[in-house]
């Protein structure tokens, strides 16, 4: 038991899937002090708001009150994991895409499937086979 364990934490994937989340993780607390600290700031101006989170719509309820939805909270969610998205993107994805491309040019290796036949070529390649079947 203790061999398999082994075996499963030497294994590359589960290695890069932590350093992935270590990564992730230090992203996404950058990526939140620049959204917290500029891009909120920057819409609750417009918003006439303290902060983004402060943004709430009120609407009246059926007791003659009114009731809070917190529309700050989920913009700032939204925020925030659009800009993680981004930024993961073009740091890591994009750039690895191209050096795999790359990588694949050098070795001459093209991920382009083979072209497949049109329905026209199909039928007249299964009326060809069914004649010699015949002949």
């Amino acid at each position: 038991m203790i061999k398999g364990f082994k075996e499963f934490i030497v294994r590359g994937n589960v290695i890069d899937l932590a350093v992935a989340v270590v990564i992730g993780t230090a992203f996404t607390a950058i990526v939140t002090a620049i959204v917290n600290g500029l891009i909120n700031p920057l819409i609750a101006l417009v918003f006439q708001a303290d902060t983004l989170t402060d943004i709430v719509v009120a609407i009246p309820n059926v007791r003659g009150g009114t009731t809070d939805f917190g529309i700050g909270l989920i913009l700032a969610a939204v925020i925030n994991f659009l800009a993680v998205a981004v930024v993961v993107y073009f740091v890591f994805v994009h750039p690895m895409n191209v050096l795999k491309e790359r990588a694949a040019a050098k070795q001459g290796v093209t991920e382009e499937p083979e072209a497949l036949p049109s329905e026209a070529e199909l039928l007249v390649q299964i009326r060809d086979l069914l004649q010699k079947q015949k002949s």
